[in-house]
């Protein structure tokens, strides 16, 4: 068998040519990475602190952060988890390979949403899993529905589903959720959800895929809403079945993740008040630059229902968001994402920009924006 060929994730040579700029002297903004400007919350960084001085650590999987875990999804969705299904990993990166490894064998298909993040097609395909990518459009909110999945022949292996999405920020309502997991069960189709932005919402609270399906598997992380994602700290929630299989998994590939970060998280669950800030930071960040897209030029966008990211099309500028974004990085100092990233097909004209960093660099970098989009407007009529 041979070794799958994976694309690159461009949005990374993106920051690296910023963080070169930045090197020789240039002001960047960073808007490429969905990751909070914000740091760990003040009590998980008092607690590293502690740990730090009085715990030599070592390999470890923390019990009490589990069952922390287990008491949120019943308080948060009503929904019980035994804390034995709950998986700790290194980042919801190795979630994914968790989940799609020890529920996929090689040849198997996974459904899943294009626009979508990049690594769930390049990590299926470098588990030799076949990605089958159905083109979700304005019309469908760019989410897979039931009836898209209902109409695949042969039924694929397996769903992937995403709610907040990345790159669209998009949210999938209970019943969507509810109809999919119907679907799913009927079909014999093992259901996956990437929750990592749960908590991140501009209206109505995501829903969990567990309030539908108890044997669902879902993917999440410490690293967005709980601004730790350089800790590298996520989680699986698996059926008792698949228990035994994940374990051994994450065993083996990744060993246990952070000790340091596992002690920090567990704080982390009792600073509400400050995580809830940064939510209100965002609110105010994602309504600065649905005021500017007009300026810009940018009429079609996803809806950002949550996350916090604006994913618009730019086809009336080019069909190079690659080369797009590195003009405007070079031009301007603002770094942001191209489309192609999140959809190989149609993502030549579209780009994501992620408004996580603090409000003034998102008034910095729409100040520096508006004349350039505006003089690329002129060039390209």
């Amino acid at each position: 068998m041979t070794v799958p060929a994976i694309d690159s994730f461009h949005a990374l040579s993106i920051g690296a040519l910023a963080h070169r700029l930045e090197q020789e002297g240039h002001a960047v903004i960073h808007l490429e990475f969905g990751q909070p400007s914000t740091p760990a919350p003040k009590g998980a960084i008092a607690r590293a602190h502690h740990v730090l001085d009085t715990d030599p650590m070592g390999y470890w999987e923390s019990e009490p952060l589990k069952e922390r875990i287990a008491a949120h999804y019943a308080a948060t969705y009503g929904v019980r988890v035994s804390p034995g299904r709950i998986v700790l990993t290194c980042g919801a990166s190795a979630a994914l390979v968790l989940a799609f490894s020890s529920c996929f064998g090689p040849g198997a298909r996974v459904a899943l949403a294009r626009p979508g993040y990049v690594a769930y097609r390049n990590t299926l395909r470098a588990l030799h899993i076949e990605p089958i990518e159905l083109a979700c459009g304005a019309a469908e909110r760019f989410q897979l529905s039931a009836a898209r999945i209902k109409a695949l022949d042969p039924a694929p292996a397996g769903v992937l589903v995403a709610s907040p999405a990345n790159p669209t920020g998009t949210v999938l309502s209970g019943q969507d959720l509810q109809d999919i997991a119907r679907v799913c069960r009927e079909r014999g189709v093992t259901l996956l959800s990437d929750e990592i932005y749960h908590g991140l919402t501009y209206g109505e609270p995501a829903h969990c895929i567990l309030e539908y399906d108890p044997d669902a598997i879902v993917i999440n992380s410490f690293s967005k809403y709980y601004s730790m994602a350089p800790w590298r700290l996520g989680w699986l929630v698996v059926p008792q079945r698949r228990v035994e299989a994940a374990r051994a998994r994450m065993g083996n590939m990744f060993l246990p993740p952070s000790a340091l970060s596992q002690h920090a998280a567990l704080a982390a669950f009792d600073c509400q008040d400050e995580l809830q800030a940064h939510l209100a930071t965002y609110a105010r960040n994602r309504d600065i630059f649905l005021q500017a897209l007009p300026k810009l030029g940018l009429s079609h966008i996803a809806p950002p229902d949550g996350a916090f990211y604006i994913y618009a099309d730019i086809g009336h500028l080019t069909d190079d968001s690659l080369g797009f974004c590195r003009d405007l990085l070079l031009d301007t100092g603002v770094a942001t994402a191209p489309g192609l990233d999140f959809d190989p097909v149609e993502g030549g004209h579209f780009i994501r920009f992620s408004f996580a960093a603090s409000t003034d660099r998102i008034v910095d970098a729409l100040a520096r924006m508006i004349p350039w989009f505006e003089a690329r407007g002129r060039r390209k009529r």
